[in-house]
């Protein structure tokens, strides 16, 4: 249930939305699967296509109006999410 939580950086649209103390009952797993989680979500679009992390949070943003608490989210959770796909990347390789 945690990793269900804390996908994506949903901690940032807890904060848009004002549900951090929600969140907050479920910890943060501290390993590498929360970001093999974030990479899964941030490298494949919504038909199972296949996107690079910038073509696929562009694709995110456009989806949603930039006043949105979504767009905010992702915008700020931006620099978060990279950092996690580059790290499955660099275990990978």
């Amino acid at each position: 249930m945690r990793l269900v939580a804390h996908h994506s950086g949903a901690v940032y649209e807890a904060e848009q939305r004002g549900h951090t103390d929600e969140l907050a009952v479920y910890e943060l797993e501290d390993s590498s699967v929360p970001d093999a989680l974030i990479y899964a979500g941030m490298t494949t679009g919504p038909a199972g296509q296949s996107f690079d992390f910038d073509r696929r949070i562009d694709e995110i943003l456009e989806w949603y109006e930039p006043d949105s608490e979504v767009h905010n989210a992702i915008s700020k959770a931006r620099p978060y999410l990279g950092a996690a796909v580059k790290r499955v990347v660099a275990r990978s390789g």
